[in-house]
């Protein structure tokens, strides 16, 4: 069962495994708080020790270069949202601090790989000039799946009374009939560049790891802190905070695209120094907030901030050896979740003594970032990492 030949592309495959992920990603995070505290009475602690068991596998990410010795990244991103699927297919089954710790291992090392992977194949498949208009397109394809999931969400438990297991066990179940039909309709596509097989940290990329460190630490506020604010303090139930993600990615799904073509325009060192100077105020707000729905405006705007996260990709595409794309897709994910395994276990704690002081550490975290991206060059390219390259380039 093969596609016609003007869909069987790399382009489509990457549009449809970025459909299939968070269709069923999606499900796992939006029920996450609610789940937990409902069913299995998670206090921060909890959640901050969840949280971080589920970063270990992003912080492993760099051992995909490994496995890819003995398997294809194409065929190992299948594998990988297989392994997704069925992680979020078994959570409902384990309401318990054990076992919901264990299925969420499984779901993460699927998701993790998946995303280097992804990435990976799509800075090697699609050409500079594309790919942050690509991307965008991906995140459109993506939030498009959510939308799906969320309104489902609503559909199956507000209105029909789901319980949390069926509606884990339904999307686990059909992302992982959806992976199996993907799996026999495209055909392998060769790659462009023979990868490296081994593991490369260089130098020069050391702007692009820096960038890539504080955004890994500074998602992990918004994921895991954010969500749990609303949940804790302002008692959202599962159809408001569904609704709060409805909103997002139907922003996501309308101006992704569009999103991708400004950064295309202006440069990745505008469009991220606009995106970290809107997160340190976004940070100092969260702290102060004590009205449910100014909190869900902060929500909504921090999530919109998200795409703009397609210009530390494209800075990257820009300064990279196309041999080194792969293994450094693998750092990339290990170093963004440097700081993942551990700041959620130890906010954690922080967050039952004050909870604003964990927004403001998010706050400092966005004012490194944005000291980082005053380095980044106008035109980067391979020998001009930096701003001041540049400028020995055209001295004034």
């Amino acid at each position: 069962m093969k596609l016609p030949d003007r869909l069987n592309t790399p382009e489509t495959l990457l549009l449809v495994m970025a459909f299939i992920m968070p269709l069923v990603f999606s499900v796992w995070m939006v029920l996450l708080n609610n789940f937990v505290i409902e069913k299995a009475a998670f206090t921060g602690i909890e959640i901050g020790i969840l949280q971080s068991l589920r970063e270990v596998p992003g912080f492993l990410a760099f051992t995909v270069i490994y496995v890819l010795i003995f398997i294809k990244e194409q065929r190992l991103a299948i594998i990988s949202l297989a392994l997704t699927s069925i992680g979020v297919a078994l959570t409902g089954f384990f309401p318990q601090v054990i076992g919901l710790y264990i299925t969420t291992v499984i779901m993460s090392i699927g998701f993790h790989y998946f995303e280097t992977i992804s990435q990976s194949l799509t800075l090697q498949w699609i050409n500079k000039d594309n790919a942050a208009h690509f991307m965008g397109r991906m995140l459109s394809v993506k939030s498009i799946a959510s939308l799906i999931a969320f309104s489902s969400i609503w559909l199956l438990m507000e209105k029909f009374s789901w319980s949390y297991q069926n509606t884990y066990l339904l999307f686990g179940c059909l992302a992982l009939i959806f992976t199996l039909l993907l799996a026999l309709a495209f055909q392998h596509f060769p790659e462009k560049t023979p990868q490296t097989k081994k593991l490369i940290v260089r130098k020069r990329y050391w702007l692009f790891y820096a960038l890539t460190f504080f955004s890994g630490a500074r998602r992990q506020i918004f994921v895991v802190f954010a969500g749990f604010l609303m949940v804790e303090k302002f008692n959202y139930s599962v159809a408001q905070i569904s609704a709060l993600f409805l909103i997002n990615y139907v922003f996501n799904w309308l101006f992704a695209a569009k999103i991708g073509k400004i950064i295309g325009k202006v440069g990745e060192a505008n469009v991220l120094k606009f995106e970290y100077i809107g997160l340190v105020i976004i940070f100092i707000a969260y702290g102060w907030v004590e009205n449910a729905n100014i909190a869900a405006a902060l929500y909504v705007i921090d999530h919109l901030f998200f795409a703009l996260a397609i210009a530390i990709k494209t800075y990257f595409q820009k300064i990279a050896l196309p041999e080194d794309i792969a293994s450094s897709a693998g750092v990339s994910f290990s170093i963004n979740h440097i700081a993942a395994v551990v700041i959620p276990a130890l906010l954690g704690m922080l967050w039952i003594i004050n909870s604003s002081w964990v927004f403001y550490i998010g706050a400092g975290f966005a004012l490194c970032s944005l000291g980082l991206s005053l380095l980044i060059p106008k035109n980067p390219a391979i020998g001009v990492e930096l701003r001041s390259q540049e400028n020995q380039l055209n001295p004034q």
